[in-house]
């Protein structure tokens, strides 16, 4: 399987329960030979988020720092069982990559039929792009019908690389996830959600799941710059990537 060239799930320092800087996960990034970084801060309703400002002022920062591009964006949380999120409409025109996950500091874990019902309202959030971490067991949901969705939708779903040591039960609910996604031909970006730095690019578990189960590279976005770029201007109706070049 292709090596990925793009972490499109990243913290800093600016959520206090990550421990880097963005110049610290860029050479972290370049090291790794990763191309592309997301900044993905969680969303203001988790208690340790940054200030709302810190998204307005999302702006100041270069495309590309170090020559690794750099999107900017939020992990969003789903704040209730209709799929409401927590991302004020006046951030939208700042973010360029929206995540939504659900963590049970924010939502308290309900029933499958709740998060079932949940994900189904995220699918029709026309801003939200990628579906984060949904292999918990905590809120685990009618995945057949929940996946068919998705890709109605147009939403990427997240294969996220931490979750099998920090979610319990993910490891067997992502394979299932990624099973159906494979069926459904859903779009997957594999990422680390790196806290921390050297964690960068570090996707080995979530890759060789994809492996075992003959995932198919033509739906893995990250894997190629020019496929994501296509990918991102397709669901956005906006070329964000256009002027970019990633050096070899």
């Amino acid at each position: 399987m292709k090596k990925i060239i793009a972490d499109m799930h990243c913290h800093t320092l600016a959520t206090s329960h990550a421990y880097s800087t963005i110049l610290e996960n860029v050479k972290s990034a370049k090291d790794n030979d990763i191309k592309l970084i997301a900044i993905t801060e969680h969303g203001p309703a988790m208690s340790d988020s940054p200030h709302k400002a810190y998204f307005f002022k999302l702006n100041v920062l270069p495309r590309v720092i170090d020559d690794v591009v750099v999107l900017k964006g939020i992990e969003a949380n789903i704040l209730d069982y209709e799929g409401n999120v927590d991302i004020p409409i006046e951030f939208i025109n700042e973010l360029e990559w929206v995540i939504a996950s659900m963590h049970d500091c924010v939502l308290a874990s309900g029933t499958k039929d709740d998060h079932t019902k949940a994900w189904l309202g995220v699918c029709k959030n026309k801003y939200i792009d990628v579906i984060g971490h949904s292999g918990a067991e905590l809120f685990k949901f009618d995945y057949e019908k929940v996946i068919q969705e998705f890709k109605i939708y147009n939403k990427i779903v997240e294969i996220n690389a931490s979750s099998s040591t920090v979610r319990e039960g993910s490891k067997i609910n992502c394979r299932e996830i990624a099973k159906l996604c494979k069926k459904y031909e859903v779009p997957v970006v594999i990422n680390s959600d790196a806290h921390f730095a050297p964690c960068i690019g570090k996707v080995d578990s979530a890759t060789h799941m994809l492996s075992e189960i003959d995932f198919p590279e033509k739906l893995i976005l990250n894997n190629d710059f020019e496929k994501l770029r296509k990918e991102i201007k397709r669901i956005r109706k906006k070329d964000i990537l256009g002027d970019c070049k990633i050096q070899d």
